[in-house]
């Protein structure tokens, strides 16, 4: 028998009975759509994180010390390790283009009716945020918190030095709090109050990503005061620091130098250096674990799916069994009955295979736009896989029923009713 004669006889027995075809196809069509949509998902977040990333800028230094004393009455304290930091950092400019620490505040931020306790965003039908926005992330930062985060001043001035030496009560607002607070007039000028203080804003840093994904990941919604105010505002002493290094060149030798100048200062046990390429290699492992958990979870249907393909065949064979029997006592033999079993499997399976790659391109577009507001397409490679393997499933779950077909007498196969 001829290739082509065996599909037309296979997508006859398909057309045939189209409704149990349609069945037998669920598990594969759900398996299929299944992993494309895990897989794009995945490659989205993947494609936000290094986004967000490179936004912040590259060569990021982690320092996290917890070195503490204690008062007399077993009270902790955070020592100054800032300062010493900061200096030693200024010293190898070589190595590290800047140093600021990483501390939050937790207050009220308040200016005119806006209150940063009440802000709420504004969502549309769709579940995208269209206007409003959360209250901003309030950070402590040297004079060189720009350079670190890779922010650039486009409205007044940046912190300074002596902002933190003399204690000034000011501020510079990221552009989506900038926007918050004050829409579109200038901030620069304005006095916010802060737990009851005032503090002046003396800048605006330009966004970091597109307005569209600023105003969805919040990016930019912060307000940095010099490290110094948490005396006024009430706020712990940092513990944790970032520094920028130069170059990917010379970042290990930063850090390696940084480490040995904490092993000095606070210990060897009370501190950690990482680098923002280790944070992402960690985070990229974790994604890497989570997508084979939900893939083999998604693999089940896939395996449903082919018994369910296994299943029906038997029952084709059975239904057939007196073609088979004619076919065979008129010379067919052994070869071409199972080619034209498997190829039958292997339509069924591959026509799953096409219903589910448009749903799980559907699934793909659909969760890149509700969760990363980016359009996602699956990657060729998955596209042709997933074709490739509901094929390859057609034939691995179609060869028993197939051999069982060729293994059929010819003249129980006639005696058939």
């Amino acid at each position: 028998m001829k290739i082509g004669q065996a599909v037309k006889m296979a997508w006859r027995s398909i057309w045939g009975k189209k409704g149990r075809a349609v069945l037998t196809m669920l598990g594969i069509i759900i398996g299929i759509a299944a992993v494309m949509t895990i897989v794009s998902a995945m490659n989205g977040y993947t494609r936000k994180t290094m986004e967000q990333y490179e936004a912040m800028g590259s060569n990021q230094i982690t320092i996290s010390i917890w070195n503490y004393t204690y008062d007399e009455e077993g009270n902790m304290i955070a020592q100054d390790y800032f300062t010493p930091l900061y200096d030693y950092c200024n010293t190898i400019k070589e190595f590290v283009m800047g140093m600021t620490p990483t501390g939050n505040l937790s207050a009220t931020v308040i200016y005119g009716t806006k209150n940063s306790n009440n802000m709420q965003p504004e969502w549309d039908e769709e579940g995208n945020m269209i206007g409003g926005s959360w209250g901003p992330s309030l950070y402590l930062g040297s004079d060189q918190y720009s350079i670190c985060n890779n922010l650039t001043v486009a409205k007044g001035r940046d912190l300074s030095a002596l902002d933190s030496q003399r204690y000034n009560q000011v501020c510079v607002m990221g552009a989506q709090a900038a926007k918050a607070f004050f829409d579109s007039a200038d901030p620069v000028g304005k006095t916010l109050q802060v737990n009851g203080q005032s503090f002046l804003v003396v800048g605006v840093y330009a966004p970091r990503l597109s307005e569209e994904s600023s105003s969805t990941n919040q990016m930019d919604n912060f307000i940095v005061f010099p490290y110094t105010s948490n005396r006024v505002l009430g706020g712990q002493t940092p513990t944790n620091f970032m520094a920028r290094g130069r170059d990917s060149a010379t970042l290990a030798e930063a850090c390696s130098r940084i480490r040995g100048f904490l092993k000095g200062l606070v210990g060897e046990n009370n501190f950690n250096v990482y680098t923002d390429e280790e944070w992402q290699q960690q985070q990229n492992a974790q994604m890497g674990m989570i997508s084979l958990v939900l893939g083999g979870i998604a693999a089940i249907s896939l395996l449903v799916g082919g018994i369910g393909i296994m299943n029906i065949m038997l029952v084709t064979v059975t239904e057939r069994t007196r073609e088979i029997g004619i076919r065979r006592a008129i010379g067919a033999e052994r070869g071409s009955i199972i080619t034209q079993f498997l190829i039958e499997a292997a339509m069924l399976c591959g026509i799953g295979g096409i219903f589910g790659i448009l749903i799980g391109t559907g699934g793909s577009l659909l969760l890149g736009k509700v969760l990363f507001q980016m359009t996602i397409y699956p990657a060729p490679w998955i596209t042709g896989c997933a074709f490739a393997f509901s094929v390859l499933l057609g034939i691995i779950f179609g060869l028993y029923p197939a051999v069982k077909a060729a293994n059929l007498q010819p003249v129980e196969a006639l005696r058939a009713e």
